[in-house]
């Protein structure tokens, strides 16, 4: 005999409240009420649409290991929307008397808005992988809305995107703008949507985002995929951009390589300026270290200061997190630092970096799927113009995305030291007149350093 609906799904409910993280467990599965049970039928409903397409996508088999195993034999589960849920769970929330997220602040005081208060302009160190992105986040801060609108930031992870980001908000804050700044995550954005649905709170969902002065917003490639939350989104950002308030996003790419979003926001997303976040040179990650340094008071030795921004050079978040590990050392211990216990203490770091490296290998095979060539090409001997210039390129950009020598470089593509010097001071030359070159180079730039990043992942 079947266990009666209620009881089967209160002994599944608590085998998954076991087994899952608790935000987990209450924002997806307590939210779900056992319909009927007819053999071996499992009905489930929800409280609304993307309830159901989520669990479907997500849950559904962990839900059916569940049952097999509190009953001990295997069901089919089907997913229903009873949108009188709804009414329930809100009732629940006023006996509650909780106050709601998307509740109006009180009159009198402003709405928190979530800033790290070290990430200003002041705070930014800027560079020439960065000096773009930098004056075009200052002149959006200066006049919101009038000159980059939307301003879309996009780089690898750790670069400072959300750093520029936060420090617009900073800006128009300590200038006493009027206006209503919102910062937040995409991720966020999601939850509280799907919240807002939950307890049937849409409208006050969108009155707190579409009526904002300025709209920070990171990670945007969290839509990617998200149909729901893109159309949600899609007309965000139109409320927004048509009442003339300023829109900044960050995403790891640019808006055109997302697979998974509609190409109507992939417009939108362009409709302003896109700017990117590149890897910082060695002198900027030296300046950075020596300006952590100045805002922690740390005396470190600059010696060592340079070995750190020597090896570790693949994102700013793991070269400042080198520098408070060798700074936490110095203090705790009361002992000076040399290279040998540097290179101890930060032996994780730097087997993390020789994974993450950009080698050139991996530049010569982009560069060669870009021009429709082979690797064999970029190597060869062969001087017809249509291979010269691709490998010139990938000479080039081995000598400015990695740290290694003319020499080494030469070696790895069967040239001596003089042609890389001479293929070097040729596209840097032309890359000043030539706008396609430029947006060549950055596009081959961000294909490497995400190849890099894939091979990162796999270790």
């Amino acid at each position: 005999m079947h266990k009666d609906p209620n009881t089967l799904w209160e002994e599944v409910s608590l085998h998954l409240k076991e087994s899952l993280p608790k935000d987990i467990f209450d924002k997806w599965i307590a939210v779900i009420q056992c319909q009927s049970v007819v053999e071996d039928n499992v009905t489930l409903v929800v409280p609304n649409d993307y309830y159901q397409s989520w669990l479907v996508e997500h849950y559904i088999p962990l839900i059916k290991k569940a049952l097999a195993t509190v009953s001990g034999r295997e069901f089919l589960v089907s997913l229903a929307v009873d949108y009188s849920l709804l009414s329930e769970t809100e009732g629940k929330k006023e006996k509650k008397e909780r106050p709601h997220p998307f509740s109006s602040p009180k009159r009198g005081k402003e709405p928190k808005i979530n800033l790290n208060k070290h990430y200003t302009f002041d705070s930014f160190v800027v560079g020439p992988a960065n000096q773009f992105a930098h004056a075009a986040a200052i002149a959006s801060a200066q006049a919101p809305s009038r000159v980059y609108n939307p301003l879309f930031i996009h780089g690898g992870v750790g670069l400072g995107k959300t750093h520029l980001m936060q420090a617009i908000g900073s800006f128009i804050l300590s200038k006493k703008m009027r206006g209503k700044i919102c910062y937040t995550t995409c991720e966020a954005f999601l939850n509280e949507y799907i919240d807002a649905l939950q307890n049937n709170l849409l409208s006050k969902f969108r009155k707190k985002y579409r009526t904002v002065d300025a709209l920070l917003i990171d990670d945007i490639h969290f839509l990617a995929g998200k149909d729901r939350l893109q159309e949600e989104f899609f007309h965000t950002f139109n409320a927004i951009f048509e009442n003339h308030k300023q829109i900044v996003m960050t995403s790891d790419r640019p808006a055109g390589e997302l697979s998974g979003l509609t190409p109507r926001l992939v417009s939108r997303f362009e409709w302003g300026l896109v700017v990117e976040l590149e890897i910082p040179d060695m002198e900027t990650r030296v300046a950075i270290l020596r300006k952590k340094c100045d805002q922690l008071d740390l005396s470190i030795d600059p010696n060592l200061l340079f070995y750190i921004a020597e090896r570790v050079s693949s994102n700013v978040r793991r070269l400042e997190g080198a520098l408070i590990k060798v700074a936490s050392y110095v203090s705790l211990t009361g002992q000076d630092m040399d290279r040998s216990k540097l290179e101890y203490l930060l032996r994780d770091t730097l087997d993390q970096e020789k994974k993450h490296a950009i080698s050139v290998e991996n530049i010569q095979k982009t560069v060669a799927d870009h021009f429709d060539l082979r690797v064999g090409d970029i190597t060869g001997r062969r001087r017809p113009q249509n291979i010269a210039w691709p490998r010139q390129v990938a000479m080039y950009l081995s000598r400015t995305m990695t740290d290694l020598s003319f020499p080494v470089i030469g070696e790895a593509f069967g040239r001596n030291h003089a042609t890389i010097v001479h293929a070097c001071q040729t596209v840097k030359k032309r890359q000043t007149e030539d706008i396609t070159l430029q947006q060549t180079l950055s596009l081959l730039r961000q294909r490497i350093g995400h190849s890099a990043q894939k091979k990162n992942s796999s270790f």
